[in-house]
């Protein structure tokens, strides 16, 4: 590696690095700024605070990842083309390619650190962030959201009308199996709980309708131990939950939910292809960002920089309808996912050909 790819690393990278750290340190300040009043009447204590706004940093910068690097690059070479200094490097004999290789090679450190990040280390921050607004911003939420649906099997779907966290107990809860959209049986029941020491449910008052060809046979109880393939923690999982998993734990919940047949498995998958698509775009946006402020201008690097945040702000944009789009059900969804890279890619691939030579 030659002393110039050194200097273009080093100063992508430290630029990158300020670039984060500002537009983190301003969301912070904002984001205290309108939560101090509930820390102050809710009694939060500050080392909560400070864990919180640690984790939120971290999520912030997954966030911010393609407008940080679109803008530290766009930053620097506009800078080395005010200088004249690409136009130097390229009347040496260097190819445009071989000057997009230190970029490039500080792109690919900053996606595999974001593909660490997303896969192991966000999860714990973003459980983090949620349990944080339960315990503190949201307080007295003791129980789930009201009528509670999961399909705990190919043909079993399970309801209840609520479930309580510190008893582990819910109320009017239904099991029922459906085959070829008609009903085959139906247990019911007025309370369950969860048994810690026998990690079994407790029905009490409960009735079992199960349909036959002729008639139907009809069994009810007070009390009945029984074993479902869903525990507590399957009444009580967060929206987010499938993004609070770290990458093994979410390949182990996909092979759950898959057995399972359960309906909102693809949420799971969308977002494992998203922890696996986001690194690339690091690699896509430094190169549209060297070919658009390779030129110099007569305005300075103002224009670019500007050029920048708005063709940033087009691929979140773009990242988040393409995310909807996959979660809606659409046939295609790892297509859905990837679609922000391929539509950069190819156009970073069209502008390549006004680049000077």
């Amino acid at each position: 590696m030659k002393i110039l790819d050194k200097l273009i690393i080093k100063e992508f990278l430290k630029t990158y690095f300020f670039v984060v750290v500002m537009l983190i340190l301003i969301v912070l300040v904002l984001d205290f700024t309108e939560k101090n009043d509930t820390y102050i009447r809710n009694q939060v204590p500050a080392k909560d605070i400070l864990k919180y706004m640690g984790n939120y940093g971290l999520y912030l910068n997954n966030l911010l990842t393609p407008i940080t690097v679109f803008i530290a690059v766009i930053f620097i070479t506009s800078k080395m083309a005010g200088r004249t200094e690409i136009v130097a490097i390229l009347s040496s004999g260097v190819s445009f390619v071989r000057m997009l290789r230190p970029f490039l090679f500080g792109a690919a450190m900053i996606g595999a650190v974001s593909f660490l990040l997303n896969g192991w280390v966000l999860p714990g921050a973003t459980a983090g962030v949620s349990e944080f607004k339960i315990r503190y911003l949201e307080k007295g939420q003791a129980s789930t959201d009201p009528n509670i649906h999961i399909k705990v099997g190919p043909n079993a779907y399970a309801y209840m009308n609520r479930f309580y966290r510190t008893s582990n107990t819910g109320y009017y809860f239904t099991l029922e199996e459906i085959r070829d959209g008609q009903l085959w049986s139906k247990l019911s029941s007025d309370r369950i709980q969860w048994d810690t020491a026998k990690n079994v449910w407790r029905l009490e008052n409960w009735r079992l309708r199960v349909l036959k060809e002729y008639g139907e046979e009809y069994t009810v109880g007070s009390e009945l131990d029984t074993i479902l393939s869903i525990s507590p923690a399957d009444f009580d999982l967060p929206e987010n939950h499938h993004e609070t998993l770290k990458l093994p734990e979410l390949s182990r919940q996909i092979k759950i939910l898959e057995d399972r047949g359960a309906d909102n498995v693809s949420y799971y998958r969308i977002e494992r292809y998203v922890r696996f698509m986001s690194p690339f775009a690091a690699l896509i946006l430094t190169f549209i960002g060297v070919i658009m402020s390779a030129r110099k201008t007569r305005g300075g690097s103002g224009f670019q920089i500007a050029m920048g945040f708005l063709l940033a702000f087009i691929y979140i944009l773009l990242f988040i309808l393409s995310r909807t789009f996959a979660e809606a059900g659409t046939q295609f969804p790892i297509l859905a996912v990837w679609l922000p890279n391929i539509v950069f890619a190819l156009t970073g691939l069209i502008l390549y050909k006004t680049v000077p030579r």
